[in-house]
């Protein structure tokens, strides 16, 4: 069982940055994928970032491209995601997200292809 908890979460003014970590449990992070969705309500889970299994391959979705990046610590055991010049949309719940599987990139964009889940960190841009 991988268990997953998320911070850095709070409110930040538009054109700022802020830094979202996950704590990693129960298995290694080389043998995760590991990726980060986030979801404002009445919206479907959107995909922001992934990173593969064994090989430092990331991917981003496109309204963070450029912007995010996401990075695994193996030392400290967590997941980061570094956001900046961020906006008002980007205001959300942020989930972390593993699996021990290997998929595709256009399948690792998908809810389905993650068996763990943290339970979100809130994510305010606004002022």
């Amino acid at each position: 069982q991988v268990h997953l908890v998320e911070s850095g979460g709070g409110l930040v003014q538009p054109g700022g940055s802020l830094r979202l970590s996950c704590a990693v449990s129960g298995r290694a992070l080389s043998d995760l994928a590991l990726g980060w969705f986030r979801q404002v309500p009445g919206k479907e889970r959107e995909f922001i970032a992934a990173i593969r299994r064994s090989v430092n391959m990331k991917y981003y979705g496109d309204a963070v491209k450029g912007r995010f990046a996401i990075s695994r610590d193996s030392a400290r055991k967590t997941l980061d995601l570094q956001m900046n010049n961020l906006k008002s949309d980007d205001t959300a719940v942020y989930f972390c997200s593993a699996t021990t599987l290997s998929y595709n990139s256009g399948h690792m964009r998908r809810t389905e292809a993650w068996d763990f889940w943290g339970q979100g960190t809130q994510v305010t841009v606004s002022g």
